[in-house]
């Protein structure tokens, strides 16, 4: 077989854990600085900015993805039919550049800060406030002896 046949048959006919890995798309300039990376993958909510094809230089925010065509949808990047009906135009997302994240998913920003997302900040708050009760009652229990003596 041929190795662009077989480079079809991987992309094309590949699994859906597959196919959402392959929906990576480029980061900013900005964005490459702050994280250290190049490409990361594209969720709803990211804002883009769109390098090639009809729409070429269009800002927007995603509104859907679909890993079956390996593209996504952009919030105001929309074709109109004969009728009059306006609809969804998919572009692939190696014509996009991320221009800033979404932040909702914490997981995410860790993963791309470079940090270990299954050690949260949590563990450290509880400790800390561990050490603060202890002295806390400490000082209660020296203001009951002295108000005993009295």
């Amino acid at each position: 077989m041929k190795p662009t046949k077989m480079r079809n048959n991987l992309i094309y006919q590949a699994t859906y854990q597959t196919k959402s890995k392959q929906l990576g798309s480029a980061l900013s300039k900005e964005l490459h600085k702050k994280y250290g990376k190049r490409s990361v993958r594209v969720i709803e909510g990211d804002s883009v900015k769109i390098l090639r094809g009809e729409f070429k230089g269009v800002d927007g925010k995603i509104a859907k993805v679909s890993t079956q065509k390996s593209s996504v949808a952009i919030e105001g990047v929309k074709k109109e039919k004969t009728k009059g009906d306006k609809f969804d135009v998919y572009i692939h997302t190696s014509n996009l550049v991320v221009t800033s994240l979404n932040s909702e998913d914490k997981w995410r920003i860790s993963k791309l800060e470079g940090k270990d997302p299954r050690k949260q900040p949590k563990t450290e708050t509880k400790s800390e406030s561990t050490k603060e009760t202890p002295k806390e009652t400490k000082g209660v229990e020296k203001s009951k002896k002295e108000g005993d003596k009295e």
